[in-house]
């Protein structure tokens, strides 16, 4: 009979025990995360007294795709869309609430001696409340259409993209073993710029693509095809410099925007399901009792962080979101807990080698006393505000209660709004095609250029790579320069007087001069061309492009095609 490799034999314990816990832990009304996590605990190799896993290099790897699905998955509940619908509220409070309980973990851990790193992600960890067990909690108490729910939810929704956000810093820190103002700002315009490029490119493209192959898809190649499109973004992701589980985020985010979204979630559950435990079960592994005992104090000061900054800090950041004090108490009592970004973060230190083997352990201890103490946390919100009501100042009670239904109050002046909504416009549509832009000239002077350079002589070399990267930028540069110039909004702006007419001109020749400076720089950088020659050549382009009636046809096509992409979903 043949020998059972070892990582099937692993499985299969793994399994077992997160089958018989997750049991258990159902009929006691527990998240089935705690339960994954006891039963890593029952299998790992600290347990001395039960059988345990032998190959726990093959568990990490798998614990690693566990992540890529995990975030892939979260990704397709993500839209971004609905960050633009929710309104400041949610955007600030989730804000001050990671900035605040980032100090807080930092704070924290400085008291210990601890080193730097370890101290930034301490307070990464405790930044990220826990989606799951939150969700769980709502429904379980029947909190989920209470108005203090849907608020909560969608700063948890913030979070969790800030979550990606921070990964990509804290994984730029591990590289260069320190925090440097420069790097940080150049890792998040680089995150800014991937990010943007690959959210156009890919609503542009997937949706075409799916649409096409419509015909050819079952279930079974929609699942192939969906995971086929995060894998590769996952390797595209690490390729530039990014972790892979921020890739695998990103495509569910693109494919979230789909018709075929909800059809795709629920066939990548049962294979999200499946790694995600093994995830989970791998962190219960790294408890070891002994560590635990200690570190005791270190854990249970951290709980206490955990708790007081998120009912003090926190409160305060939802007043400021112009939140009513209830409210804001009850935001603040839901959110003391950590979860599964605390444990991608505590996986992301280790595998990079940069935090300390005790912190693992430690922020899995603390998760799982958080965890129990939610439910109670969120039922003592309303007590504890009943206190709080009784000891503060009237005057200021009225303060906080007057400032909060300012936000509240709709805009009136119709003027106001229309700028707001010309200025968004023009924010949106200079990013995304100066990243489009970018990406062109990058490609042709990275790729293009040395093999245009070998096939001709100089200069035509040089003048063809300028002709060629300014042809395929023209349709971006025309929507950067032209598209909604003459919109009813514009045109009514324009209408309402003379200082309105110097604003909306003001407006176009800043895009003007935007499109100028990128054929600048093609010019600059291809034919090296400079002087009253230089500035001829780039007036007479941005001329031609902004005022050439194919270019308007193509720019206005695609840039509707885009649009009915990003709406599919909506209009089915």
């Amino acid at each position: 009979m043949s020998e059972l490799e070892p990582l099937i034999a692993d499985l299969a314990l793994i399994l077992i025990c997160a089958g018989a816990m997750t049991l258990l832990f159902k009929k006691l009304k527990q998240p089935v995360v705690l339960g994954y996590i006891v039963a890593g605990f029952l299998a790992s190799p600290n347990m001395t007294y039960m059988p345990s896993v032998t190959d726990m290099e093959g568990i990490r790897l798998w614990s690693d795709i566990g992540v890529i699905f995990l975030l892939f998955a979260l990704g397709l509940e993500f839209s971004f869309k609905k960050i633009l619908k929710m309104g400041a509220a949610p955007i600030i409070a989730a804000v001050s609430v990671i900035m605040g309980m980032m100090l807080v973990g930092m704070f924290t851990g400085g008291l210990f001696g601890w080193s730097k790193m370890d101290c930034i992600y301490l307070g990464g960890m405790l930044a990220m409340s826990s989606t799951t067990i939150i969700f769980k909690a709502f429904d379980d108490m029947g909190l989920r259409e209470k108005r203090f729910a849907s608020l909560v939810l969608s700063v948890l929704i913030i979070e969790d993209i800030l979550a990606i956000v921070l990964m990509v810093m804290l994984s730029t820190m591990a590289v260069s073993k320190e925090v440097e103002g420069t790097q940080m700002l150049a890792a998040i315009l680089k995150l800014v710029f991937f990010l943007v490029l690959w959210f156009v490119v890919g609503i542009y493209l997937i949706p075409l693509f799916l649409r096409k192959v419509k015909s050819l898809m079952s279930n079974e190649t929609m699942l192939i095809t969906a995971l086929a499109l995060c894998f590769g973004m996952v390797v595209f992701a690490s390729a530039v410099g990014f972790s892979a589980a921020f890739g695998a985020f990103v495509m569910g985010s693109i494919l979230a925007e789909t018709v075929e979204a909800e059809t795709i979630e629920h066939l990548v559950t049962p294979v999200k399901d499946l790694f995600g435990a093994v995830f989970f079960v791998s962190v219960g592994m790294m408890v070891d009792v002994a560590l635990i005992v200690e570190y005791i104090v270190p854990i249970l000061s951290i709980v206490a962080a955990i708790m007081l900054g998120q009912t003090i800090l926190s409160t305060g950041g939802f007043l400021l979101a112009g939140q009513p004090l209830k409210t804001a108490m009850q935001c603040s009592f839901s959110l003391t807990q950590i979860g599964e970004f605390a444990f991608i973060l505590a996986t992301l230190g280790t595998s990079l080698h940069v935090t300390s083997d005790f912190l693992y352990p430690i922020v899995v201890a603390v998760s799982v006393f958080t965890t129990f103490t939610t439910p109670y946390m969120i039922r003592l919100a309303e007590p504890a505000y009943t206190v709080v009501a009784r000891v503060l100042p009237k005057r200021f009670q009225a303060k906080i209660e007057s400032n909060a239904s300012d936000e509240e109050e709709p805009e009136t002046e119709e003027q106001q709004s229309l700028w707001r909504d010309c200025l968004k416009q023009l924010a949106v549509v200079v990013l995304i095609h100066s990243v489009l832009c970018l990406a062109i000239i990058a490609l042709m002077l990275i790729y293009g250029k040395p093999f245009i350079a070998g096939m001709l002589s100089q200069p035509w070399a040089d003048v063809v790579t300028a002709l060629l990267t300014i042809m395929i930028c023209a349709p971006f540069l025309w929507t950067l320069m032209r598209i909604g110039g003459r919109n009813e909004k514009v045109l009514t702006l324009w209408n309402s007087g003379r200082s309105a007419r110097v604003k909306v001109l003001a407006l176009q020749l800043l895009r003007l001069v935007i499109g100028a400076a990128f054929v600048s720089f093609i010019i600059g950088h291809t034919v090296h061309w400079s002087g009253m020659l230089g500035i001829f050549v780039v007036f007479a382009v941005v001329f031609a492009i902004a005022f050439s009636p194919r270019l308007k046809e193509r720019g206005e096509r695609m840039t509707k095609t885009f649009r009915e992409n990003l709406s599919e979903r909506e209009r089915m």
